[in-house]
């Protein structure tokens, strides 16, 4: 089992930055792909943006620019830079973990509020 904490929600003017982190604990062995995904009211979750443990990235288009995933492995814990931040891009943001042993499985944290106020 993996564990995600997610924290560094909250709201922000629009314009303004928010910095997410994501910690992994538990059996963290073989954690290919960390990542963050979002949900809006009324909509289905989307991705955010992904890297994976040798630290390829890749983005929605609609933060392509603005957004910024990391990844630190000595401390297990992903994070996102979100500058620029719109009022669509409030959602909460949830952080994905994505371990490949013989087959894959994913792995979600409870969620983080981010809201931007116009």
């Amino acid at each position: 089992q993996v564990q995600l904490v997610e924290s560094g929600g909250g709201l922000v003017q629009a314009g303004g930055s928010l910095r997410l982190s994501c910690v992994a604990s538990g059996n963290i062995f073989r954690i290919n792909v960390m990542g963050w995904y979002r949900q809006a009211p009324g909509k289905q979750r989307e991705l955010v943006a992904v890297i994976t443990s040798g630290g390829s990235t890749n983005y929605a288009d609609s933060v392509k620019g603005r957004f910024t995933i990391s990844r630190d492995n000595a401390k297990n814990t992903v994070y996102l830079q979100m500058n620029s931040l719109k009022p669509e891009d409030t959602a909460v943001y949830y952080c994905n973990a994505r371990q490949c042993i013989g087959g894959c499985r994913d792995y979600w944290g409870q969620g983080t509020q981010v809201t931007v106020s116009s």
